[in-house]
């Protein structure tokens, strides 16, 4: 079976920057002009290929030997058709996005990506990503995602579906031994880019804050409403302060005073929080959520188990209906894999660049390492970030290419 996790993380990875500096094999000019497949007659041009295949390279394609290119460009290949094979199938069941919704797309991306409206555009002019690159990335993700929560929305998971899951796996539902705890942290340095509007930006700062901290709490102010006006923790400020739940050993990877550690499996309740303490360079106010101080097993009855395993149930239904969404998709395309072909008729380079006179098919290579994957998997649901951000990313201005 494909994976349906390449047509969701194919051409330039979602999380980084796209690079275009040159790959090895044949001129620019020639690579622009390559067709590498087309699917039902549309092109997928082997540029798109070469940018994913560097990208996936960390910028460095040309130090790949030549089976190691010939690997990562059949593989980013076959991903990139079947993105536009799910593509024209959304297309024919008209469930393409709207312009409104590509633009909250890309504003989405200009978000997450931390930088200034200028910056994210000084960033696609020096990478010479065009606007209209970005709009269609989006459009195709966004259409994907639309295809498969079509027939995602179709699944129900049974009460006996979980009674079995449970069943088989109650040794996965227990409850260790630890704390859950909500915190206010303040960081000395400089957090304001991320988002923090109250942001302590030295030692004297931050030690003012956080005591100033400490006395509306001991005022009787609310922990979580504090948490959200003043810490600097961006993960858990919009929770409230929610850090989530520990045991002994979490604690300590993390560096939690010896002390500390004791307090919170001691003598403090549930409900109190510590005085202001310092670690790993930055001022933290912790509250004691929950106290569990013996393992427990849970059962089909206890709070979020059910609803734990049928999102469980739910997640692995879409991915079986995704992949078979792909499989239907490409059974009904015509494929046309002109850079596979290529290879068959030039195995002695694997159609990287044109034949040497002296070229022959038992032309001695590199030894090869590994090639690169062609994609990391990623979640296969229509409501994962893959399917819903466009694949083509923007690195900072002025950044190593």
């Amino acid at each position: 079976m494909r994976n349906i996790a390449k047509v969701l993380t194919v051409t330039c990875l979602v999380a980084a920057g796209l690079v275009l500096s040159g790959c090895s094999g044949g001129g620019s000019e020639a690579k622009d002009n390559q067709v590498a497949a087309t699917v039902n007659g549309r092109n997928i041009m082997l540029k798109e290929v070469e940018r994913a295949v560097n990208q996936q390279a960390g910028g460095n394609a040309s130090s790949l030997n030549q089976l190691q290119m010939a690997q990562a460009r059949l593989q980013v290949l076959e991903s990139l058709i079947q993105r536009e094979v799910m593509y024209q199938r959304a297309e024919r069941e008209k469930l393409l996005p709207t312009e409104a919704q590509i633009d909250g797309a890309i504003a989405t991306q200009k978000q997450n990506s931390g930088m200034a409206a200028e910056d994210f555009d000084k960033g696609l002019k020096e990478q010479n990503i065009s606007m209209e690159t970005l709009r269609e990335e989006a459009r195709k993700s966004l259409a994907i995602s639309n295809l498969q929560d079509k027939y995602n929305g179709k699944i129900n998971v049974s009460d006996r579906e979980v009674e079995e899951y449970y069943a088989a796996n109650k040794q996965q539902f227990v409850r260790g031994r630890g704390v859950g705890l909500a915190m206010i942290m303040v960081d000395p340095a400089d957090n304001s880019a991320t988002g923090i509007k109250d942001d302590a930006k030295d030692e004297a700062a931050a030690k003012a804050k956080i005591d100033s901290v400490y006395q509306q709490l001991q005022g009787k102010a609310d922990f979580a409403t504090v948490a959200r006006a003043k810490s600097e923790d961006i993960n858990s400020l919009t929770r409230g302060g929610d850090a989530g739940f520990a045991t002994e050993q979490d604690l300590r990877s993390n560096n939690f005073p010896n002390d500390l550690i004791s307090n919170l499996f001691g003598s403090m309740q549930v409900g109190d929080y510590t005085q202001p303490v310092n670690f790993n360079g930055k001022w933290y106010i912790f509250k004691l959520a929950e106290k569990r101080l013996a393992a427990e097993n849970l059962t089909l009855e206890s709070a979020g188990v059910r609803q734990q395993i049928a999102q469980v149930l739910t997640e692995q239904h879409k991915a079986v209906l995704n992949t078979a969404l792909l499989e239907t998709a490409i059974n009904d395309a015509k494929i046309v894999n002109h850079l596979a072909a290529e290879m068959l008729n030039n195995p002695g380079n694997l159609g990287l660049r044109p034949a040497s006179p002296n070229a022959t098919g038992s032309q001695p290579a590199q030894a090869p390492t590994q090639a690169p994957a062609a994609a990391s998997p990623a979640a296969t649901t229509a409501n994962s970030p893959a399917s819903s951000s466009s694949p083509v990313s923007v690195k900072p201005a002025g950044s190593p290419k």
